[in-house]
């Protein structure tokens, strides 16, 4: 229901507007109650206790909930949540159904690599690392490496407008960079860590630089799951399979919205309707 420009309404206009919306409200409030006692019914018959305040906020290490969680997949124009009890890479397959994207973004964890024909280390997380590395006392490698980081990260902030011929120098300086920092001798257990692991992924430090569309971090993800994050402080977490599928699917289509410019109420009336087409879930 959209609004109209409460200025040139009238008192009686307005009076009629509040009680349509009030009446709105209630019709709301009456579907909510029904469906709180339609999901006690289903509890009751799935054996399950009532939730109450002594087990509602218990967490899954408790052992008296299965472990859950949240995968988030996006691009410019998609989001897509899952929540599954699994943090293999069979989530990630069962998603893609066999697509190959081009392009990946995503952290160093093992479920997350060799999906796509180029990958883009989230740099965010490496500035986490050899933070930690710099406070648990590596002064040879870490330091430099952090600092070459945060180069990178500079650069990514603007990329996306700079020339191909630009990107291109940046890389070469930051790889020629790169070089001087791996030519480094460090003694302390985390650096030497960092300088075996950046051997190996160097070719995917940087990848954002021939990528345009690219970003060099995978923060937007981390903003797509926070709202998770609070559902499962606040409510301990999900008590059903279906009630975890329903969440994901919510989250995916506001999600994907928010991308096309269009209203979380909007989106989720839409899909209700059977005519929001381009969300998934």
């Amino acid at each position: 229901m959209q609004l109209p420009d409460l200025s040139r309404l009238t008192q009686d206009e307005k009076n009629a507007l509040i009680l349509a919306l009030w009446g709105q409200v209630q019709a709301l409030t009456a579907q909510v109650q029904t469906l709180v006692a339609r999901v006690a019914e289903l509890e009751a018959k799935l054996g399950e206790p009532p939730k109450t305040p002594d087990n509602s906020s218990l967490p899954p290490s408790k052992g008296k909930k299965p472990n859950r969680w949240n995968w988030v997949f996006q691009n410019d124009e998609v989001v897509i949540h899952v929540i599954r009890s699994s943090r293999g890479a069979g989530v990630v397959a069962e998603v893609l159904g066999g697509h190959r994207p081009a392009l990946w973004v995503s952290d160093l964890y093992s479920a997350q690599q060799g999906h796509a024909e180029e990958w883009q280390i989230c740099l965010a997380h490496q500035l986490r690392d050899c933070a930690y590395a710099i406070e648990a006392g590596d002064a040879v490698f870490a330091p430099r490496m952090k600092a070459l980081l945060l180069r990178a990260v500079v650069l990514a902030r603007r990329h996306r407008d700079l020339a191909p011929s630009t990107r291109r120098e940046y890389r070469r300086r930051l790889e020629c960079a790169l070089d001087a920092v791996m030519a480094l001798a460090p003694t302390h257990r985390d650096g030497q860590r960092l300088r075996k692991r950046y051997g190996k992924l160097r070719p995917h430090l940087f990848t954002f630089l021939d990528h345009p569309e690219v970003p060099a971090d995978n923060n937007s993800s981390e903003r797509e799951l926070r709202p998770t994050a609070t559902y499962r402080k606040v409510t301990g977490g999900f008590r059903s399979d279906w009630g975890a599928d329903l969440f994901a699917g919510v989250r995916s289509v506001i999600g994907t919205a928010a991308r096309q410019g269009v209203s979380a109420y909007q989106a989720i009336q839409q899909t209700l309707r059977g005519q929001a087409a381009t969300y998934p879930g």
